[in-house]
């Protein structure tokens, strides 16, 4: 059959009757005359095209490798994801694919030890925020409540130091002389009655000093304990967040790359269809490319024809209904719609031609993929 388009054009011509009456005519009169039909011209285009499934995809390993298992044969239907055939010798990529996982379970373990740690030290700055607020508040009454010596009034902790170990150092020298007398010599009891009171002023001063010592101590690490806190509430250290997070991508990254190495030793359905070919047996060697399956959706049936030039492509769109006659159904005619128009053109035979796929809307059960049909664009 003539695979390229042709065109059928019908045109009827009926003629022109003049009819005159019986018998003669005046002078001036116009004979009666009919009127001339319409001109009918109806234009089909025909081309021939062969039946296709909605999809089909040709199955080939990712990588090298003996069956070891084969779960479908032709003619089963199969699921997208489902598994057709294993290849062996699989252990120690699933080796490689637990030691990813466990190092990814490390990995996130050692980032989420960051945040603890984050929140036990944010605890424990509270803690101490409190602590060192109490101290301060003893402190400070402690420091408030100390009665200063009338000895010592108008001066500063540190002035009564000095004033007062000048006091106790004279007291030493005069009582000095004396140390060694009997204790109940007069001069020796009043010289060390004297060095006593000195003593007594100078340890005053001393804790004096120490009270107001332990109220800024108190301060400085209640000032320290809330700039701690501050800081923690910032988040944990960016420089180790960004080390565990590189850590823990690595790692995934090493966990995708080890389950795609052992997926490649899959064989999986890509669409919904039919096992309609496949070129395996068990204990087979394959190689990654080789083509070993071929899976077709053939819930719906489509056909599809590269003969038509730029000059018919023009007056087919898609909506357009067509009939289909099979070769091998010359007695079955069926209905179809244009449902695609490719917009990349072919250069065949010396004429430009593009691909247009009709859906067949009740496909003859008998119809097989491949089959040749004749498509009448009406």
């Amino acid at each position: 059959m003539d695979s390229k388009v042709n065109k059928i054009y019908l045109i009827v011509v009926i003629g022109s009757f003049f009819l005159t009456g019986c018998g003669g005519a005046t002078a001036g009169q116009n004979a009666d005359q009919t009127p001339i039909p319409t001109v009918i011209s109806e234009t089909n285009i025909v081309a021939e095209g062969n039946v296709v499934p909605r999809e089909n995809k040709q199955l080939t390993f990712f990588g090298n490798g003996q069956v070891e298992e084969l779960l479908v044969k032709e003619g089963d239907t199969v699921k997208k994801g489902d598994v057709l055939a294993r290849l062996g010798n699989r252990e120690q990529l699933e080796a490689a694919i637990a030691g990813a996982e466990a190092e990814l379970v490390s990995a996130r373990q050692s980032r989420q030890r960051l945040d603890d740690d984050l929140a036990l030290a944010q605890a424990t700055a509270a803690d101490t925020i409190a602590s060192a607020n109490k101290s301060l508040k003893d402190a400070q009454y402690n420091f408030d409540n100390f009665t200063v010596p009338q000895n010592m009034l108008g001066m500063t902790p540190l002035e009564a130091i000095d004033k007062m170990k000048e006091l106790l150092d004279l007291a030493r020298a005069k009582f000095e002389p004396y140390r060694y007398l009997p204790s109940g010599n007069d001069t020796r009891k009043d010289f060390k009655e004297k060095l006593d009171n000195a003593q007594a002023d100078y340890n005053t001063s001393v804790r004096w000093l120490q009270l107001e010592t332990n109220v800024q101590n108190a301060k400085t690490r209640l000032e320290q304990s809330m700039d701690d806190y501050e800081t923690l509430l910032k988040g944990p250290d960016p420089d180790a967040v960004e080390a565990a997070d590189a850590r823990i991508k690595a790692a995934e990254e090493n966990l995708a790359a080890a389950q795609a190495n052992l997926d490649n030793m899959d064989l999986e359905a890509p669409i919904d269809g039919t096992v309609v070919q496949i070129d395996l047996v068990e204990g087979q060697l394959v190689t990654a490319g080789q083509p070993v399956a071929l899976i077709a959706d053939l819930s719906q049936l489509f056909v599809e024809t590269d003969d038509l030039t730029e000059i018919e492509v023009v007056d087919i769109e898609v909506g357009q209904k067509v009939t289909i006659v099979a070769d091998a159904l010359p007695d079955v005619e069926m209905t179809g719609t244009v449902e695609k128009i490719d917009q990349v053109f072919v250069e065949k035979r010396g004429d430009i031609t593009y691909t247009v796929r009709v859906r067949i809307e009740n496909p003859d059960p008998r119809l097989r993929w491949g089959m040749t049909v004749v498509i009448t664009f009406e």
